[in-house]
């Protein structure tokens, strides 16, 4: 396969839940109820009422804002098409979370060495692709080649205009993603993020980064550093406290 994506078509979505709990186990997360992006979710589903069920993932997009901001290059998108993430490079500045028009990479705030999070499209699977498309049972999640999925979902949108609204989420935005969302409401309706700008968003934020200082990308990773040493010290101190509270009952 020379570039994977995935479509997800809402029509088909029944709300069961199969492609969060096969992406738990398939990135080896406790299995809980995810109801948002976070470091141990990386998709969740939105219930957007009347049986309409949109799920959340990364969008991996074809040129990633957040690769472009990323100034060591631990963001980056593969040839396979997925943009993947080295935790080894990572300097924890974050402006990979500032960068995306998604919202989507999370942070371990809680981890010893944090790491960014987010969908990497299990990579680590293969030629087996997403656990999300291989576990749906109604074919609402599918994945393949990304030039075929981006004609599949304009065929489905366009041969049933009653069923479909006449959008594909993700051939325009951000300059194109590889990931597409077909369904019977605008995006707006469906709980997808408005992005603004239909080109490449890379070029955007390298304009704007150019302009900062050594100093402050530095800075900010020292002061993302002592963000999470002061919510460590009060984690402590409040189990300390619950510690004692347990030893007076």
């Amino acid at each position: 396969m020379a570039h994977r994506g995935i479509l997800v078509d809402v029509t088909k979505c029944i709300g069961c839940g199969a492609c969060v709990q096969g992406c738990q186990k398939w990135n080896e997360h406790p299995a809980h109820e995810a109801k948002r992006l976070d470091e141990q979710t990386y998709t969740f589903l939105m219930d957007r009422g009347n049986d309409v069920y949109v799920r959340r993932l990364c969008m991996h997009c074809e040129q990633p804002s957040c690769a472009s901001a990323c100034p060591v290059s631990a963001l980056y998108k593969s040839k396979e098409g997925p943009v993947l993430y080295d935790p080894s490079k990572c300097l924890g500045c974050r402006y990979c979370m500032l960068a995306c028009p998604f919202g989507v990479p999370t942070y371990e705030w809680h981890s010893a060495v944090p790491r960014v999070r987010k969908c990497q499209m299990c990579s680590h699977r293969g030629a087996a692709g997403p656990a999300c498309a291989e576990v749906c049972p109604t074919g609402a999640t599918i994945t393949g080649d990304r030039d075929e999925l981006l004609a599949e979902a304009r065929k489905r949108v366009v041969g049933d205009p009653k069923a479909y609204y006449q959008w594909v989420y993700g051939a325009k935005e951000a300059g194109g993603t590889d990931v597409f969302f077909i369904g019977p409401k605008n995006p707006a309706a469906l709980g997808l993020p408005r992005v603004e700008v239909d080109g490449p968003l890379p070029d955007l934020t390298w304009n704007a980064l150019k302009h900062v200082p050594d100093v402050v990308l530095f800075g900010g990773v020292f002061l993302g550093g002592m963000f999470w040493l002061t919510k460590r010290k009060e984690e402590v101190a409040r189990a300390k406290h619950d510690e004692k509270g347990q030893d007076r009952g």
